[in-house]
């Protein structure tokens, strides 16, 4: 059994992950946690103990550590005996933590695929252009690293592997939709990092239909969805991680990814790109001081982790899979519904960072116990989801399936 946990970031997912895993350190041992600023580790440790979050009585440390720097987080996993590392980062960290972990031999996680900072929306496969280069060394060092394990990607990749092992016998199309029902109060906001928000979304949209990539532009293609719970909501097709990988799997099928955005917030985004306050690249001022616009915008944005104690109402997040079963046309969502209130109040962060800080905490203790200790790279929808989904319904994700036969909890 696989014990010690190290988080890598500090943020509003890193404080869902690290209340999860204080939830869980009976099966998961010590816990650290490690960020460029190691207070904001030691507030986020503060919150665990203030909550009593912790199963037994154990560790939790905090450490500060350059996460581009791959000899100095091998050195602090070793430091800690971590035999696990979270990556909830920026995903500008994942080559050099995934690195760290090859050469350590601890098994490695992440939510989201690399970004190289000098670039906006590369061309796909994107997980070939980075993580699936170290597929080779990870297996030959024996190391577990698991891709893409938030909600989406994560949750809804083990949904679509649900989908072709239960409820069809051939998939013809896989529509992953994300909706934000809630609110939080502000005027203008992101829910995660709003530099990775806006790269995003100011390049190219990538799709899998017919057989090939399909490219279009943000906002150029809208359907409205009418979802369980949230009801009717407008969804923009997004570029989007898992689409890289669900594609390779189900080569046959079209593969899309569907983001809910009000009309208020496309107007602010356009406004911004147009003025060129998106750009990654630096501008000089007329004083004589070099900005990057996307950063300046960032920094006078809310942090996303001051959101969540104002934030109400519900996501809504799935997989609508099209495709036959016993040889007729064959409908299945597969979802979750998340509640921002009920977030905070159990581990102090709104409901999109809990929706991509569980599931990482569920794959450590898969990895923990053995079940999901599979010595080599993967992506979520290449492992059991059976042992992965049950978890995350005791854990407060649970999955619900609508098809012809109603609207039902998803046990095992």
């Amino acid at each position: 059994m696989k014990r010690n946990v190290l988080i890598i970031g500090a943020g509003g997912v890193a404080q869902v992950v690290a209340h999860k895993c204080a939830q869980n350190n009976d099966v998961l041992g010590d816990l650290h946690i490690a960020s460029r600023t190691k207070a904001k580790c030691e507030a986020i440790i503060a919150s665990v103990h203030a909550k009593g979050t912790m199963k037994v009585p154990g560790r939790f440390d905090g450490h500060a550590v350059d996460a581009m720097d791959s000899a100095a987080v091998a050195a602090l996993i070793r430091a800690t005996d971590a035999e696990i590392v979270i990556n909830v980062g920026s995903s500008f960290v994942n080559m050099t933590v995934l690195q760290a972990c090859i050469d350590t031999g601890a098994a490695y996680m992440d939510t989201a695929i690399h970004e190289d900072p000098a670039k906006i929306c590369e061309a796909p496969p994107w997980y070939g252009n980075y993580e699936w280069q170290r597929r080779e060394a990870a297996a030959k060092a024996g190391v577990t690293a698991i891709l893409g394990v938030g909600f989406d990607p994560g949750v809804v990749n083990a949904y679509a592997r649900l989908a072709e092992e239960d409820y069809l016998d051939r998939i013809d199309s896989i529509d992953i939709v994300d909706i934000n029902a809630g609110s939080h109060g502000r005027w203008f906001a992101t829910n995660f990092d709003p530099e990775i928000n806006f790269r995003e979304f100011t390049g190219t949209v990538y799709s899998w239909q017919g057989g090939k990539w399909q490219s279009n532009t943000m906002f150029e293609v809208g359907e409205v969805w009418d979802l369980p719970v949230v009801g009717k909501q407008k969804a923009y097709l997004t570029g989007h991680d898992e689409v890289h990988s669900l594609s390779a799997r189900y080569p046959q099928a079209d593969v899309r990814f569907w983001m809910g955005f009000g009309d208020h917030y496309i107007n602010v985004f356009t406004v911004l790109k147009n003025l060129g306050l998106l750009s990654e690249k630096p501008v000089m001022t007329a004083e004589g001081q070099e900005v990057i616009p996307l950063k300046l915008v960032k920094a006078v944005l809310p942090d996303p982790a001051s959101l969540a104690p104002d934030y109400t109402g519900k996501t809504c997040i799935g997989d609508v899979v099209k495709g036959v079963k016993d040889g007729k046309p064959t409908e299945v969502l597969i979802y979750n519904v998340a509640d921002h209130k009920e977030a905070y109040d159990e581990v102090g962060a709104q409901g999109i960072s809990y929706t991509a800080g569980v599931p990482p905490v569920a794959a450590a203790i898969l990895i923990a116990n053995g079940t999901w200790d599979v010595k080599k790279m993967a992506n979520v929808e290449d492992l059991d989801p059976r042992p992965f989904i049950s978890l995350l319904n005791r854990m407060g994700l649970p999955t619900r399936v609508k098809d012809a036969k109603g609207d039902r909890s998803v046990e095992f």
